[in-house]
């Protein structure tokens, strides 16, 4: 893992500023001769800067993205808890934790810091930029921010702006981790087992009804308790806890909710993405509930130069993590 350390005030969306940020990222690979092989992969809610890791058959493989033959970039989201400037940072203001006192976040604020660090590394054009949600989300955004250096997208189960499904979704989230009693204190622990519900809720939309019984069902049709799939439930919550921060994880639903693309741009939704001219391979997935393909079929509707590819998962949304070779095999063809 590197880092870069930006040692000036970083502003917000929200119209309030960090006295300085730090990014940490993952490369793969090497830049060629005229820096024109840069493969920019962003990354989901809880994921980090190691694409490799997290995406494996899409990353970091002859069959996917060939660090033989691209420079690879992944940078951990500003907001998360895994190096980049987040809740967990020291603030240089106080010398504590900011915690709660961490200001919103923006996918765009994301986007910003992305760009800092882009510059710093010298690199002048992006060959391809890709993402799945979360990710998609940041793509997105940088493709009208910085139209002129991104050359090709790669868009996957992500979406134009954050639907009123997603919200919904969230404050869930968010208010299963408000109820614990913990969360007001001013702690590294506070809200785990508010995030474990939480975890609980996104996995009921990152799967669906299909997976989850065909993966979860008991043979044992005498039991009363203890069923397979609460145990699997209770097994992601755990996960999760050991892993994540509940003031990342609070946060960065904000940011989610605040995905706009037409926010403070002329011509709507469907005016802006027209704008997005640079060649697009957008993927969907069959059985995602949580960002479902017509979603990607409005996004394809209304950009110029587009793929849209409907694939078949059993797994929902978290299809674009476990199909890797599906999705690799696709965007090989696309790119060659």
């Amino acid at each position: 893992m590197k880092y870069f350390n930006y040692e000036q005030p970083f502003d917000l969306e929200c119209g309030q500023s960090l006295p300085g940020i730090t990014i940490a990222y993952h490369t793969y690979g090497r830049l060629n001769a005229d820096r024109s092989n840069t493969v920019w992969v962003c990354h989901a809610l809880t994921a980090n800067s190691e694409a490799a890791r997290w995406w494996p058959g899409v990353i970091g493989t002859p069959e996917g993205i060939d660090p033989d033959r691209y420079f690879i970039i992944c940078a951990n989201i500003l907001g998360s808890c895994y190096g980049s400037t987040g809740p967990l940072s020291l603030d240089p203001r106080t010398g504590k934790p900011y915690y709660r006192d961490f200001p919103m976040i923006t996918i765009r604020d994301m986007v910003n810091a992305h760009i800092l660090l882009r510059r710093h590394l010298g690199i002048g054009k992006i060959h391809l930029l890709m993402g799945g949600s979360m990710g998609g989300y940041q793509a997105l955004e940088w493709a009208v921010m910085e139209k002129e250096r991104i050359e090709r997208l790669f868009l996957i189960a992500t979406s134009p702006s954050e639907s009123a499904w997603g919200i919904a979704v969230h404050t869930a989230q968010r208010l299963a981790i408000e109820a614990d009693s913990t969360w007001q204190d001013a702690s590294e622990e506070a809200g785990r087992k508010g995030l474990k519900a939480a975890r609980a809720i996104g996995i009921l939309t990152y799967r669906n009804y299909g997976i989850m019984v065909q993966k979860q069902t008991d043979p044992d049709t005498e039991k009363l308790d203890h069923f397979k799939a609460s145990s699997y439930i209770d097994y992601q919550g755990d996960k999760l806890i050991n892993r994540f921060s509940a003031h990342c994880y609070w946060l960065l639903t904000k940011a989610l909710d605040s995905h706009q693309l037409a926010r403070g741009r002329a011509g709507g939704l469907e005016g802006v993405l027209k704008t997005i001219t640079q060649p697009t391979l957008i993927m969907g997935i069959g059985s995602d509930i949580l960002c479902p393909v017509e979603e990607q079929r409005h996004i394809a509707e209304h950009l110029p130069n587009v793929l849209l590819i409907e694939i078949d998962s059993a797994y929902g949304h978290d299809g674009f993590m476990v199909e890797g070779h599906k999705i690799a095999s696709h965007l090989r063809d696309w790119l060659s």
